[in-house]
């Protein structure tokens, strides 16, 4: 596949992006060249080969939770600057 001037326009458009004439030709040579390695990747044979869904087969080692002791509400809303007899009182942020 290759991308010419009006694909270009109509992709620039979709992104809402300002394309200036003297960038089209780098752009153009950019996506050809871009789309001419994933035609490369699509070439390789990955016939028994499984997908990926991470690219490391590390997994998060997470902690049981475990019912303790913790702060009282009391003593954790006393050095709040602004609460109310429950909860912390935070500016507003949504209009």
């Amino acid at each position: 596949m290759k991308v010419d001037q009006e694909t270009l326009h109509k992709i620039a458009h979709l992104a809402r992006l300002e394309v200036r004439p003297e960038e089209e030709a780098e752009l153009l040579d950019s996506l050809n060249g871009v789309l001419t390695w994933m035609e490369q990747l699509n070439e390789v044979d990955t016939t028994g080969i499984e997908p990926l869904t991470h690219i490391s087969a590390e997994t998060n080692v997470l902690r049981d939770d475990v019912i303790g002791n913790h702060l009282p509400r009391e003593q954790a809303l006393a050095n709040a600057p602004q609460h109310d007899e429950q909860f912390f009182e935070v500016p507003k942020v949504l209009e």
